[in-house]
């Protein structure tokens, strides 16, 4: 798959339409679809009319974005009006929202043209994508791991060429890490530096949609399409976006200062993926970067901070699944508390049963003190510890994840195994900072490793710098799984 410029170029040169370019992603998807399951549903019909309206644009001589015409998958989470949007959950099977989410409406102003919805763990609970109530979706470098999640189909149609680039959400490293698991580019950004409205609710202070692509600068391309300002979201920030963010693109790291975090290289991380990410920190130094280790010392102290605040938003945010306004409901029911139950026993998964329950019981009297509170103070004194870091550092760097991709079945009956998956990316999301992973190179098996870029807050700049220098410096983004 052509690169978001190289698309453009074509397409402003008319060497190819962007109906044929279309056609072609679509072709993809319905030939990879049986291998990957990367989508819950292609929107074949509304791609050609988006490329349709492209073409008729560039034959009245109109100018057109970078943008326009370029196929993306989008994440089952994001609203879409007149198109189903399930959540990868049984409960919203048949929801067809009456409007349409603020990156998916920018996107569309823009001319992109999107392929379908993206498969994902139910409701964005999940590293593993194996959470969906539809299926499975597998990881393009070896069809029996899984490909990370939450956003785990947005990553593997990227990944697998199906599309050029795709949006996800990440609430703990729901971006991150399957991009590292599939070996893109992923970047969550700055919360509130992208609008979240239309985006479904799992733990709304730290959601945050973000790109993939197969390459720093397609991310980069993509997070301009869709960051600033949005009226419609009481989260949203009001800052001045850059009006091109490739412009920070720079080969070289000279004068840049590079933080390594020293927590993220103790026990439980695979001794393969510590010396690729000491190989890439080594990398970054060749080409200018000032590298010293930093300690942030209640990093560890993350995910068990994450499991006592996220599921507790959970619980208040997916109380309105009743079987009384929208979605599943179960019609047998004799009674209203009936339906409410067996609704909701029939239409949520065992893993978003599990959360709400965690999140009921950590905000119920008695224990919310003891609990939440308490998480909510250590979230602080975890965001005070980036603060001290970055008067030192531009950037902070790790690994993205302590593992590579793992076997489907593999952690499915260890939810505490699983939930380690997002060690290093969760402290990033309770800080409210911008992290950003790219490929480092691969374990003995053939698996992608992630590096993990962390910026000051609103410093998307400096993230993409480090990463663009270090991307151009090797050759792991060129590499692409054999489908």
């Amino acid at each position: 798959m052509a690169s978001i410029r190289d698309l453009h170029q074509q397409l402003i040169n008319k060497e190819r339409s962007a109906v044929e370019i279309a056609k072609d992603a679509l072709s993809r998807v319905e030939t990879l679809e049986p291998k990957l399951h990367s989508f819950l549903q292609v929107t074949q019909e509304r791609a050609l009319e988006q490329a349709k309206q492209v073409d008729a644009k560039i034959a009245a001589g109109e100018e057109i974005g970078l943008l326009a015409g370029i196929p993306i998958a989008i994440k089952d989470n994001l609203c879409t009006q007149g198109i189903r949007t399930t959540c990868g959950s049984k409960i919203l099977e048949n929801f067809v929202p009456p409007f349409e989410s603020t990156v998916t409406e920018r996107l569309a102003a823009q001319g992109m043209v999107m392929l379908g919805k993206a498969n994902m763990d139910e409701f964005a609970m999940g590293s593993s994508t194996e959470n969906s109530a539809y299926q499975v979706t597998a990881n393009p470098w070896d069809l029996e791991r899984v490909p990370g999640g939450s956003s785990g189909g947005s990553a593997a149609a990227v990944a697998g060429g199906q599309a050029v680039v795709s949006l996800g959400s990440d609430t703990g490293g729901s971006i991150r890490q399957p991009a590292s698991f599939c070996g893109v580019v992923g970047l969550k950004p700055t919360y509130g530096l992208v609008s979240r409205y239309g985006l479904v609710a799992y733990a709304s202070s730290l959601d945050q949609i973000g790109p993939f692509g197969r390459s720093v600068e397609d991310a980069a391309i993509l997070l301009g399409g869709i960051a600033g300002h949005d009226a419609k979201d009481s989260t949203s920030l009001k800052v001045d976006v850059p009006a091109d963010y490739t412009a920070f693109l720079k080969p070289d790291l000279k004068g840049v200062k590079v933080g390594v975090i020293n927590e993220t290289f103790g026990e439980g991380l695979d001794d393969g993926v510590k010396t690729t990410v000491e190989a890439a920190i080594a990398q970054l130094k060749e080409l200018g970067a000032e590298v010293q280790e930093i300690s942030c010392p209640r990093f560890r102290y993350g995910l068990p901070t994450y499991y006592i605040i996220a599921p507790s938003e959970a619980s208040a945010n997916l109380a309105r699944y009743d079987g009384v306004k929208y979605g599943f409901r179960q019609p047998e029911a004799s009674n209203l508390m009936d339906m409410y139950k067996t609704t909701r026993a029939e239409g949520f998964g065992a893993e978003v049963k599990r959360r709400i329950v965690i999140g009921t019981y950590t905000l119920s009297a008695g224990y919310y003190d003891a609990y939440y509170l308490k998480a909510q103070k250590v979230r602080t004194l975890i965001k005070q510890d980036f603060e001290k870091a970055f008067e030192s550092v531009d950037v902070l760097v790790c690994p993205t994840a302590p593992s590579t991709a793992f076997k489907a079945g593999e952690k499915t009956a260890d939810p505490i195994s699983m939930y380690l998956s997002d060690l290093m990316t969760i402290p990033v999301n309770l800080a409210g900072l911008p992290g950003l992973s790219l490929p480092c190179g691969f374990d003995d098996q053939g698996l992608p490793i992630g590096l993990q870029i962390i910026g000051n807050v609103l410093r998307e700049d400096q993230v993409l710098h480090v990463a663009y220098a270090y991307e151009q410096a090797t050759e792991w983004h060129k590499k692409v799984p054999s489908l």
